[in-house]
Parts: structure tokens; sequence; C-alpha cells
């Protein structure tokens, strides 16, 4: 961390520095970016259920990640932005505003969306990689998972990100020397916290767990934030 200079910074309502506007990246401080997933969603949410009134199952399936993931790549990105039904995409977009608005306004446009489908994307594969390895075990008597679609996974990466990238968690880091082990302890342990806050009937919960988990790393590395070495 560098050192501190004697000049004050003046407060900002955004909980994360502001970016340096030399450093050759597309503009931050705009929420641009989630009025864009909210689009997406809502024409992925028209273009899927349509598939599935008019009978559509190969269109449909599409927005659906299921194994063998080898055999529909497409879904890999696709089911990231499909929901099954209105409550699933209205509670997914909400969260993405409440969580997501702070990130947004700290990094670029093009950061931010690569970041959501990039976790959302590992968030659901690990949901259908970890269950059905499991189930291939006897020991474990768990069921495998048919399929996962939904935000969920980026948004609760978002959340983590926010939880362990804040202007909060950073003096905290700044001021206490936590060992590494412990810090991933923490960030195990919370995760699984808020992980079963989120259990229920239907639910990708290690997709959740993998979200939450990669985002709160991703959070501790700032790696969102740009032009911000100077100010830390």
């Amino acid at each position: 961390m560098a050192g501190r200079s004697h000049s004050r910074v003046k407060p900002s309502p955004n909980p994360f520095p502001e970016s340096s506007p030399d450093d050759g990246s597309t503009a931050t401080g705009s929420s641009g970016a989630i009025v864009d997933l909210l689009v997406v969603f809502a024409v992925v949410f028209f273009v899927y259920h349509l598939a599935l009134i008019v009978g559509l199952g190969l269109v449909a399936g599409l927005f659906v990640l299921s194994p063998p993931v080898t055999d529909n790549l497409l879904s890999v990105v696709a089911s990231v932005y499909a929901h099954q039904g209105l409550g699933h995409l209205l509670s997914n977009s909400i969260a993405l505003v409440v969580f997501g608005w702070p990130v947004a306004r700290a990094t670029t446009r093009v950061r931010f969306h690569a970041f959501f489908l990039l976790t959302g994307a590992i968030a659901g594969l690990s949901q259908i990689v970890l269950t059905n390895a499991a189930a291939a075990a006897p020991i474990f008597g768990v069921p495998g998972t048919g399929g996962v679609i939904g935000a969920s996974g980026g948004v609760f990466a978002l959340l983590g990100y926010l939880i362990a990238s804040n202007r909060l968690s950073a003096g905290l880091a700044s001021f206490v020397e936590v060992p590494q082990w412990l810090t991933a302890v923490v960030f195990v342990g919370l995760a699984a916290a808020v992980t079963l806050a989120t259990a229920g009937p239907g639910i990708a919960l290690l997709a959740h767990f993998t979200g939450f988990l990669v985002g709160m790393l991703a959070g501790r590395a700032r790696i969102l934030h740009v032009g911000t070495s100077a100010s830390r």
C-alpha cells in the first residue's frame, strides 16, 4: 500500500474511490450497465418463455445450463441472463439494482459486464459439475443437478464484491493485520452463511456459494476498480 499524503480527499457518496480520468478505460461513474442488464433480462425472459409456449424446445434449451455442458456451450452464457418465472426475474432484478449499482458506479461498463457474465457462468458450472460429481459417488447420497437457469450467481458475486471492496472493509484491512488463512476462513464461512440464508426448494445453493465467494475474492483484489492505485 502506498504511503498516505497529507492532503485530504473530499468524501463521495460512492463507497468506492473515484477512478482516474487518464487511465484509458471507458468512463466510470455510470449505472448504465445496470440498465443494460435489466433490458437483457427482459428480452431473454420474453424469448425464452415464447419458445416454451410455441413448443420450440430446442430454442428454450439454449437458456438452461444442463449436463453434459459440452453439448450446448451457448447455454453457459445464455443461462446467466434467463429466468424461470416472473418472481425469479423480479427478485434477481431488484437484487441486481441494490448490490450492483455501487459496483457499476466504480468501474467501467465493459468490466462490469465481463465480471457479471464470468462469475455467473462460473457459478452455474460449479452447480452442475460439483453436484453431479457428488451424485456419482454413493457415499454422498445427493442428487445431481438437471439444469441451472438464472442470474443469481452473478448477483451474489456482486454482493460479495461489494462487501469485500467497500471503504469500510478497505479501512479495516489497512489497520488490522489479518493472516491469509484467517481471511480465507472468514470468506468461506460468510459465503456459507449467506448461501444457507437463501436455501429453499429448487435453489442452486452451490451456484450462490460460488458466486459470492468469487465475488469476495475479486473484491479483496479490487479487480474492477480502475485508476485507484494512487489513492490507496
